[in-house]
């Protein structure tokens, strides 16, 4: 059963027109996270399936959770190398159908995982301008945009348009000529970008660590590198807890958390 959590959201102020109604299935602690959307093509290069999972993965062991719309292609490869878990999927349909059908375990695992959000009651079938309202959304969710691979005349490019107006980041991987024309528009034009490599982007968020480690308050505050007493002052003895356990280092009197090995 769906519900509506539209009042649990705080990052929607920049749309268009603020939503009556936000359902989901799933985990509302995402929303929690720093988050990044990811879209694209329906159709990825190989080279754009490769980046599109292993930007996706890097971010999300740094605790960044995934945001796309569960589409073929780029969303789903973007869900699936953030792990279930780190994932927000946003849906043109109703929550009690699993679109697309391809995608329909994929959406089920996010579901048990993850969290799913839709604009639209049980019952409802995906139609041109839901997806338009879906794209939407799941800009307005993440802290920046990025498109892997676009055409110019793409919903992709529909995306990067709500992204401008909204005053969002944009960053794109780059392409070939004559590939993904929408992206490459974008960096002509001075409107997005470039990631030229993926663990120097992702690390803007913070190192990657152990994935057993739980992404909460303490686990974002450390990813900072705060001083002992800083810690200390905010957290007390959990940080003597946490150095115990193998969870952080302290050194010099900088509180940093253990890299993933």
């Amino acid at each position: 059963m769906s519900q509506n959590i539209t009042e649990h959201i705080s990052s929607l102020e920049s749309m268009k027109k603020y939503p009556k109604e936000i359902f989901y299935k799933g985990n509302l602690d995402l929303l929690k996270r720093p988050k990044v959307s990811i879209v694209g093509t329906r159709r990825p290069s190989l080279y754009t399936q490769q980046f599109t999972y292993s930007l996706a993965k890097a971010l999300a062991s740094r605790g960044v959770c995934i945001v796309s719309g569960a589409a073929m292609g780029v969303d789903a490869i973007a869900h699936e190398g953030a792990g279930e878990e780190n994932t927000i999927a946003v849906v043109a349909n109703g929550l009690d159908i699993r679109y697309p059908v391809l995608n329909a375990p994929l959406i089920e695992k996010i579901e048990q995982k993850g969290l799913m959000l839709s604009q639209f009651n049980d019952g409802f079938r995906a139609t041109g301008w839901s997806f338009v309202v879906r794209n939407e959304l799941v800009v307005a969710l993440g802290d920046i945009l990025i498109v892997t691979e676009a055409d110019i005349n793409s919903g992709s490019m529909r995306s990067v348009e709500y992204a401008v107006k909204m005053g969002k980041e944009i960053w794109v991987l780059p392409h070939r000529l004559n590939e993904s024309l929408g992206t490459n528009k974008l960096l002509v034009e001075g409107e997005a970008k470039v990631i030229q490599d993926i663990e120097l982007f992702a690390s803007h968020f913070g190192q990657a660590v152990k994935t057993d480690i739980v992404k909460d308050d303490f686990f974002y505050f450390c990813q900072k590198s705060p001083t002992l007493d800083e810690t200390l002052k905010v957290f007390g003895e959990r940080v003597y807890e946490a150095e115990l356990l193998g969870e952080i280092t302290i050194h010099n009197g900088i509180v940093r958390l253990v890299e993933a090995i």
